[in-house]
């Protein structure tokens, strides 16, 4: 008797890169800090309290609060796990001149749109940060190693998009 085949498809998750810069990663420990030793203390509080009113099932403050103090615990074992498997990546003057993980890049198309990013790693990426895109991103992989006047073919929906690289540069942070 033959084995059964099965005639689904092999998916292959891409993983997401786990680089991240030194300004990303102090933000990411600030914010873990913050919900395990102030948040956190200050909703329990409030839960507490809350419970001891009576019946829980009609108490609002209890509710809420409760199911904020299990966001926050999402929150804290996510980045629990998370900021150990992060690798931070630090500036290099090789790198000068040409564009890699970190870098500021002001790019141009043929009718004149300028954008200008930071590739950063894709924990990095928040919604007041429009100016940053992951280094997963089409955009910054087809960018990286070119340097200023190269220009990059996009792939898009709407079909191949080129740019053009005006400016590269690289903010210095301290270790």
């Amino acid at each position: 008797m033959k084995p059964h085949r099965s005639s689904t498809t092999l998916r292959v998750n891409r993983v997401k890169t786990k680089l991240i810069t030194l300004e990303g990663y102090n933000k990411l420990r600030i914010e873990h800090d913050y919900l395990w030793k102030e948040q956190r203390p200050e909703v329990t509080k409030i839960v507490t309290w809350a419970a001891g009113l009576g019946d829980r099932s009609e108490n609002a403050d209890y509710t809420f609060n409760k199911r904020l103090l299990r966001q926050i615990d999402r929150r804290v074992r996510y980045l629990r796990k998370l900021l150990p498997e992060l690798k931070i990546v630090y500036y290099a003057p090789e790198q000068e001149g040409k564009v890699f993980f970190g870098a500021t890049v002001e790019i141009e198309n043929d009718a004149g749109d300028i954008k200008t990013f930071k590739i950063v790693g894709p924990e990095e990426i928040y919604d007041e940060r429009k100016d940053y895109i992951s280094i997963d991103s089409p955009m910054a992989r087809a960018l990286l190693k070119k340097q200023v006047d190269d220009e990059a073919v996009v792939s898009t929906p709407q079909g191949d998009k080129t740019w053009y690289i005006n400016k590269i540069s690289y903010k210095l942070e301290q270790k």
